[in-house]
């Protein structure tokens, strides 16, 4: 039996560094092997907290936002592209960036229900490889079903604001401790590594965290 560790990763699921992270975090853990059993635990962040339902289209949006023309945001979308492909996750074209509340409540669910990495996974997916809509409820829904968690249930609190405040009060409590970027991977909860750091980096500091505690 290996060492116990909680990680928390606090993320977003149209974040193209959150889903490399992951890959990177699977990929560490997988190299540690049983020196350490972890449990994951996704929190909520929002990158657009105020953008409206239907989203806006990728290329607009990043120069609204990071002021990132046309042809530098092809070459950062290659080098993510490169990224995810050493990884195994394939990103394929993304014609629009969405907002993400609804999600964070349907993971906050699927946390409850034992289902929230497989959520998790399967969203980022949909939204990364097979460029689906991950504001729309139809679309959230059937995903939850098909990691095995109740669509129609999926349906009924996606329909309510059933969990919109735990979801607010978890993205405040990261924000009020210094979490203003993602993807941020908090080990014990008092151990910070920031960003889609590659394999060996994640690895280290589990080593180095298990081996001191």
């Amino acid at each position: 039996m290996g060492k116990e560790m909680r990680i928390d990763v606090v993320s977003d699921v149209v974040c193209p560094w959150c889903a490399i992270g992951l890959k990177s975090l699977e990929q560490a853990l997988e190299n540690v092997g049983d020196a350490v059993d972890a449990t994951i635990h996704f929190q909520p962040f929002e990158l657009n907290p105020g953008m409206a339902p239907e989203g806006e289209e990728i290329g607009e949006h990043i120069y609204k936002k990071y002021g990132i023309s046309r042809d530098e945001r092809l070459v950062n979308a290659e080098r993510i592209r490169a990224r995810g492909e050493a990884l195994g996750f394939e990103f394929g074209a993304r014609e629009r960036i969405y907002n993400t509340f609804d999600a964070h409540r349907l993971l906050h669910w699927a946390e409850e229900q034992g289902k929230q990495y497989e959520l998790k996974s399967a969203l980022l997916s949909a939204y990364f490889t097979a460029n689906e809509d991950v504001s729309s409820h139809e679309v959230l829904a059937r995903v939850a079903g098909l990691v095995g968690l109740d669509p129609v249930e999926a349906a009924r609190i996606l329909a309510s604001d059933t969990y919109a405040a735990e979801v607010r009060e978890r993205e405040e409590f990261f924000q009020r401790h210094g979490i203003n970027s993602v993807p941020a991977i908090i080990i014990n909860q008092k151990h910070l590594i920031s960003g889609g750091q590659p394999p060996e980096v994640f690895e280290q500091a589990i080593r180095d965290i298990a081996a001191k505690e």
